[in-house]
This record gives structure tokens, C-alpha cells and sequence, in this order.
């Protein structure tokens, strides 16, 4: 990253940023499940009203260049394993602070007492979003055959990802 960068917690004047990184990713349909019509207050209450924590990440002039979110990814007694969701200004991409954002949540995970991290729906041909898992200690566990509706491929399939959040990921 060329400029400074700021991970902290995300605060309701952050929200415009946010949605302004989501909206066109979720329009894209390529890497999220949720309806690509999704309405910015519906954004707003899975990104932020339904996490544990979010984050955003601001480059040295204040602006938002990414974001992820951290929740329990069931209830009650598959509540120690994290999920986690991720965008990163177009402008960014290829440049680290994915891995960046992964990282930061992986500690903040850890520091929230979660056990594990899973992914429970990666997009096969999120092939950048699949490296940057794979480097930041994440394993595949399964195929799910045709899974996901890509608005331009059609069906095709996605992936169950995980890391054990009980060691450090080795260096």
C-alpha cells in the first residue's frame, strides 16, 4: 500500500464509505451470495447489524479502502467457530490489503475467544480471494458442486475453507 493505513473499528460515519466498496461487488454478483438488487439499509444490517465486528481500513487521507466483518458462523454450540466477510476498494486490489484485512481479523478472532475461522461459501472462480486464503493459513475442506449462482458463468462451484485459530499460522 502506497499511503498510510488505518485498521480500526467501524463507526456510522463509515458506513457511506463502506457501501460505496460493497455496491458494486454486491451488484457484480460474483463473490457474495446476497441478491445483487440488495438495498443499501438491507447491506447495512448484514454488514453491520448482524456482526460481532467490523472493521474498516482508511488509506492516509481518511478514506475507506476496505472492510471486513466478524461473527459467529452458527448459534449457541457452533458459536466458537468465526466467520468473516471482506471487500476492498477496486483501486486496492493486488496490492496486499487483503491479506492485510485477513490477518487483522485472524488476531481479532483470536482475541474474541473464536476457535476457528470458516468460509462456508468461496466462490470458485474467486481465484484471488483463494490465494489470499490459501497464503494467510486457510485449507480447503470441501467442494460444494455447483453452489453458487454466478451472474455471468451460471452455477459453479464454491468452497468450504477453514484455519485452526488455537496456534499462530506459521510465519
Amino acid at each position: 500500500m502506497a499511503s498510510p493505513l488505518q485498521i480500526r473499528p467501524c463507526e456510522p460515519a463509515d458506513w457511506p464509505g463502506v457501501w460505496r466498496l460493497l455496491e458494486p461487488v454486491f451488484r457484480a454478483g460474483e463473490s457474495f451470495p446476497h441478491d445483487p438488487a440488495i438495498t443499501e439499509a438491507e447491506a447495512r444490517v448484514l454488514w453491520v447489524e448482524q456482526s460481532q465486528a467490523v472493521m474498516v481500513a482508511l488509506n492516509g487521507d481518511g478514506a475507506v479502502v476496505g472492510s471486513y466483518y466478524l461473527k459467529p458462523n452458527a448459534l449457541c454450540l457452533g458459536a466458537h467457530v468465526a466467520n468473516a466477510g471482506y471487500v476492498v476498494a477496486g483501486h486496492c486490489r493486488g496490492e496486499g490489503l487483503g491479506s492485510l484485512l485477513c490477518q487483522h481479523s485472524l488476531e481479532a478472532s483470536r482475541r474474541l475467544g473464536f476457535r476457528s475461522m470458516q468460509f462456508n461459501l468461496v466462490v470458485s472462480t474467486n481465484t484471488a480471494g483463494i490465494r489470499c486464503w490459501k497464503r494467510n493459513g486457510f485449507r480447503t475442506i470441501g467442494t460444494l458442486p455447483g453452489a453458487f449462482r454466478h451472474r455471468q458463468l451460471g452455477y459453479v462451484d464454491a468452497y468450504v475453507m477453514v484455519q485452526s485459530l488455537l496456534e499462530s499460522p506459521a510465519a
